[in-house]
């Protein structure tokens, strides 16, 4: 969570190095993205299970995403599906894009400009995740200062309550 604006922040390292890109991102797609981390499931499939789900049915696969540019604060992305042997790109937000490439275990890269310019390190940072304090509990966020144990996680997102996102305001 940004402490200045109180913005979620998906924050993607890279793989083989310590170069990060962070992203601001809605509560929504945090929400998201922590559930399908936490590997928690819904009877119903919620918006990107259902993305998913389309895309496989009809016979299409989410091989990558590519975290593109960033034009006035904002980041792009593009999701890169491939269908009888045709590449067909398609313009995503990176929040969404990331939250879909969970579900599918489609790799997300991001260009070499972003993580050059991007200053921000992650060894020696504490990186504190922001959840929401459940309604009724007086438990600190999991996970503060280093990545959370997946059943604690699990456990917090489970307890959250609706109301604890915030309302939406057109």
């Amino acid at each position: 969570m940004d402490k200045a604006s109180n913005t979620p922040v998906v924050i993607l390292k890279e793989v083989d190095g310590e170069r990060v890109l962070p992203i601001w991102i809605g509560p929504g797609e945090a929400s998201a993205i922590a559930m399908e981390l936490a590997g928690i499931k819904f009877s119903r499939p919620l918006t990107h299970d259902l993305l998913n789900t389309v895309v496989r049915s009809l016979g299409s696969e989410l091989v990558r995403v590519l975290i593109t540019r960033v034009v006035d604060n904002t980041y792009y992305a593009s999701l890169m599906f491939k269908r009888d042997g045709e590449v067909i790109t398609i313009d995503s937000r990176p929040s969404d894009s990331v939250a879909l490439a969970l579900r599918a275990s489609a790799p997300i890269f991001a260009d070499a400009d972003l993580l050059d310019r991007t200053p921000v390190e992650i060894e020696g940072a504490t990186l504190e995740p922001g959840f929401a304090r459940p309604s009724g509990t007086t438990d600190s966020p999991p996970g503060t200062g280093e990545s959370a144990p997946p059943e604690k996680l699990r456990d917090y997102l489970k307890r959250l309550d609706p109301e604890d996102f915030g309302r939406f305001i057109p």
